[in-house]
């Protein structure tokens, strides 16, 4: 199969943004784009033949509506649609097997709705190779900066690579922010003054070894560091405010070990105000 971006649709507002959104994705890739519908099977109950013809019917109107509205966007873009039975979860982890990218809305209909915010998140991107796209308030123009939130891991390796690819598609500034949080120290913390200091310059000197191959392997990639004393949801949520795209791990040291698979993802995908990747490691899905 050709290199493809799946992107799930399922007729609400949410789901028509993230396919124009796939859309222009896949174009930027030189992709493929592969729209899919899931509908869920009905456990509790034998539903008639008329029933499951309708089920199957608005499922063809979904996909072939989200077809020409991606068409709208990529014109050049080889556009098909899959229409699947299933649980959405298991649905779309088959088919980010593979998969350049799975782009997904922030809200949806049946299956869809919890898609981003419960279960499915983490069965999504925990345990999928491809980064995984939520989208959600797509800024009205293009703004010309992608953000990537990075600790100096090993998992961090794949969230930089790809956010410096997907700069360097662009024609994009990035942002790299590495978060860190002063331990908590009582009413002596003056005292510890020159631990804070040391602090701060080992936290700057690991930021900067990290960025340091990839500044030189993408070298027309205009990059901005970031090394804050701050919750890594709030150094990533006002880096959103002027990005196309927020990148973000599955795995990381300190805050950004949850900050996909727990509660700091939340406050990341709740509060974003543009796009938000989410990379795993593929040696680890």
């Amino acid at each position: 199969m050709a290199a493809h971006v799946v992107v799930g649709a399922d007729g609400s507002a949410p789901s028509q943004t993230a396919v124009e959104w796939a859309a222009e994705d896949a174009a930027r890739r030189g992709c493929d784009l592969r729209i899919v519908h899931v509908y869920e099977p009905t456990d509790h109950y034998a539903p008639s033949p008329e029933f499951q013809d309708s089920v199957r019917k608005y499922g063809q109107d979904v996909l072939e509506k989200a077809a020409e509205r991606a068409r709208g966007r990529a014109p050049w873009t080889e556009v098909s649609t899959s229409l699947v039975s299933g649980r959405v979860a298991e649905v779309l982890r088959r088919e980010a097997e593979d998969a350049e990218q799975v782009v997904v809305g922030s809200r949806g209909l049946g299956g869809f709705t919890g898609l981003l915010l419960g279960s499915v998140t983490r069965s999504l991107a925990g345990h999928v190779a491809a980064p995984i796209v939520v989208v959600r308030d797509v800024p009205e123009r293009v703004r010309g900066e992608i953000a990537v939130g990075y600790d100096g891991s090993e998992h961090s390796v794949t969230t930089l690579q790809y956010a410096f690819e997907e700069a360097a598609r662009r024609k994009a500034r990035l942002q790299a922010i590495h978060t860190w949080q002063m331990p908590i120290m009582g009413l002596y913390a003056v005292a510890y003054a020159p631990l804070l200091e040391d602090m701060a310059a080992a936290e700057q000197r690991t930021a900067t070894n990290a960025l340091s191959p990839w500044r030189e392997r993408y070298p027309g990639v205009e990059v901005k560091q970031t090394v804050i004393c701050e919750h890594p949801v709030v150094a990533l949520r006002n880096a959103s405010a002027t990005a196309d795209l927020v990148v973000v791990g599955s795995r990381g040291l300190g805050a950004f070990e949850s900050a996909v698979l727990g509660s700091v993802s939340h406050g990341v995908l709740h509060h974003a105000h543009c796009p938000v990747a989410v990379v795993n490691p593929r040696d680890e899905a």
